[in-house]
């Protein structure tokens, strides 16, 4: 049976808006987009918005216990901060970490989000988010200078993501044969794992995400072996400068050049690459505005990245260094920072680009026919703007979203 709904405005996120425009559902897919007055809605949600399924392409829930005890620094100070990061997860037990993953993803999915990207050490996020209601890449993280030991833990965690691709487990709410859980690698930064093999790593066919130019200082490492960076890889024990890189570029080349294009790869942050930096086309910039605030940093490059044709999506980080995992508090962030920036294209940094980003854009990211029935509906405010977008992005918008369709059903 086909249902019609509408509301005051559906933003499909792959076009313009349509005010009054309506969306026809059959069971868990998508089989119209429509303006007003082409057919007859069987439920009209009124001055709300209709909005693609939104789409978190980084945090860490593992850390979610960590709201408000490691608060960010300055940016010359930011290994203090990775210090209190690395001393908070020593003290956390494994059901500690299990109870953190649960209460992130909590909030995950009451802001909306029906697409997360999600960083976990050891896999810990992987047995919470193969049963619940949202799509989500597991990136199984990997730490370490060592060459043995960082091979080791890779060749390990690759039989993991093998059996998460070749074999997923059967999911209670899945109404197709395909998971909505899959796994991929995360070398961690650039100065903390082995350049040669991480690079390797991320030329495979093997999705990746790495954080890269989080700080300034992560830059004087790796192409001068100086500044803070040395002082805690040597506090840690770990120091190997042979390992490392000598350049953001060189640790983001493809190893191999035949291989361009065959796996996504997340560069999370990108804080301090110049706005000409060459991107390989499969790697897209995820962008975490309130955390790259709250460190202090200058304005990110993402407004050039987006001129050249980059693709740059939205995610949260974790809670030692955000409020919250809303990512459309997220997008509601720039908009206030940058109210000249076009909100049609904010709309798909927490949808389309991010789904694209992650290798979903076939199944969500947009409201299109034949792709799954994920929307939002969002409470609007009176009035007018002169760009509908900002009905939902200013500063004085409704708080959060009223309700979360996903694969065709109303999620709790």
């Amino acid at each position: 049976m086909i249902r019609t709904v509408t509301a005051r405005y559906v933003f499909p996120a792959n076009g313009p808006p349509l005010p009054g425009g309506l969306l026809s559902l059959e069971g868990d897919r998508i089989v119209a987009v429509k303006p007003a007055g082409t057919r007859t809605a069987d439920e009209d949600f009124g001055n709300a918005a209709i909005l693609p399924g939104l789409v978190n392409a980084h945090t860490h829930l593992d850390l979610s216990g960590a709201r408000g005890l490691i608060p960010p620094t300055d940016p010359d100070h930011f290994t203090e901060w990775l210090r209190g990061v690395i001393a908070y997860r020593i003290g956390r037990s494994a059901e500690q970490v299990r109870e953190d993953i649960r209460d992130g993803l909590k909030e995950v999915l009451q802001s909306g989000t029906t697409l997360v990207g999600d960083i976990t050490s050891g896999g810990a996020s992987w047995d919470v988010l193969v049963t619940s209601p949202l799509r989500s890449w597991v990136f199984f993280e990997l730490i370490g200078l060592d060459e043995r030991k960082f091979v080791t833990d890779a060749r390990r965690t690759g039989r993991l993501i093998g059996w998460a691709f070749d074999s997923p487990r059967p999911l209670g709410n899945c109404k197709t044969d395909t998971s909505q859980t899959k796994g991929g690698l995360s070398p961690h930064a650039p100065y903390s794992v082995h350049g040669r093999i991480a690079r390797n790593i991320m030329s495979g066919i093997v999705p990746t995400a790495t954080h890269v130019a989080e700080t300034s200082q992560e830059g004087e490492l790796l192409e001068r072996r100086t500044g803070s960076f040395v002082q805690f890889l040597t506090d840690l024990g770990v120091y190997q400068p042979e390992v490392l890189v000598d350049s953001w570029t060189r640790y983001l080349a493809p190893w191999n050049e035949s291989s361009k294009g065959i796996s996504n790869c997340l560069v999370i942050h990108a804080n301090y690459l110049q706005p000409d930096f060459s991107f390989w086309p499969h790697q897209s910039v995820v962008y975490c505005p309130r955390t790259h605030a709250a460190f202090g940093h200058p304005p990110h490059p993402f407004r050039e990245l987006l001129a050249r044709g980059v693709r740059v999506c939205l995610g949260t980080d974790s809670l030692a260094s955000n409020p919250d995992l809303d990512i459309l508090a997220e997008a509601r962030f720039v908009r206030s920072r940058y109210p000249d920036f076009p909100g049609e294209q904010l709309l798909k940094m927490i949808s389309l680009s991010g789904a694209e980003a992650l290798g979903w854009a076939d199944e969500c990211g947009s409201l299109e026919v034949g792709k799954s029935a994920d929307f939002v509906v969002v409470p609007l405010p009176n009035g007018e703007e002169r760009d509908p977008h900002d009905l939902f992005l200013k500063d004085g918008s409704p708080p959060s979203v009223r309700s979360t369709m996903f694969r065709g059903e109303w999620r709790d």
